[in-house]
């Protein structure tokens, strides 16, 4: 089996979407470029982390900058993308694992997600999850402090719109409970 790897260097969009309506939605990457479109599925809870943990890099290589890196404290209204997910939707594969990292001779970030790989144990009834030889198939986005800053906010927007919002201040719920500001530490 030979890997493949996505590669996209500053793409025209790289965003999170979704197919279907809350409760019973497939979450998706999805990377475009000169006609090109790659899309991998992943898992709500992965979105969620990629962009919260985006949001956490961007923080510290600004910081370590000491203000100077071109990474924006928010996301620039102007380049924000609400558009869906390009069509034809065409899942390359499930994303397994995922990886981030700075490049601060480039200035960009560097986001890979990796497939999952599923090999079964010799009883057949447990499934194992390994690199095979020349590990899984990859996509690998090189975005600017900007574009980074873009997906993230998407990004969570998107994993909260699935929420049912908090009757006292309309911020969503989370699962694991929620301290809502307006209700004097009401919990959920």
């Amino acid at each position: 089996m030979t890997r493949q790897v996505f590669f996209y260097d500053q793409p025209e969009r790289f965003v999170a979407g979704t197919v279907g309506q809350p409760g019973a939605r497939a979450f998706y990457l999805q990377a475009s470029a000169r006609g090109r479109i790659t899309s991998v599925l992943l898992e709500k809870n992965q979105v969620a982390a990629l962009a919260e943990r985006i949001e956490e890099v961007l923080d510290e290589a600004l910081r370590r900058s000491g203000g100077d890196a071109a990474i924006p404290a928010a996301a620039p209204k102007d380049l924000l993308d609400t558009a869906p997910l390009d069509l034809p939707l065409e899942q390359e594969f499930r994303v397994g694992t995922m990886a981030l990292a700075w490049d601060s001779v480039d200035a960009c970030l560097v986001v890979e997600a990796q497939a999952l790989v599923e090999d079964e144990e010799e009883d057949g009834e447990e499934t194992v999850f390994q690199d095979d030889e020349d590990g899984p198939d990859m996509l690998r986005v090189r975005l600017t402090g900007a574009m980074a800053r873009v997906f993230a906010k998407r990004a969570l927007d998107l994993v909260a719109a699935g929420r049912k919002p908090c009757p006292f201040c309309n911020l969503p719920l989370d699962p694991e409970g929620h301290l809502c500001p307006r209700a004097n530490g009401y919990r959920r």
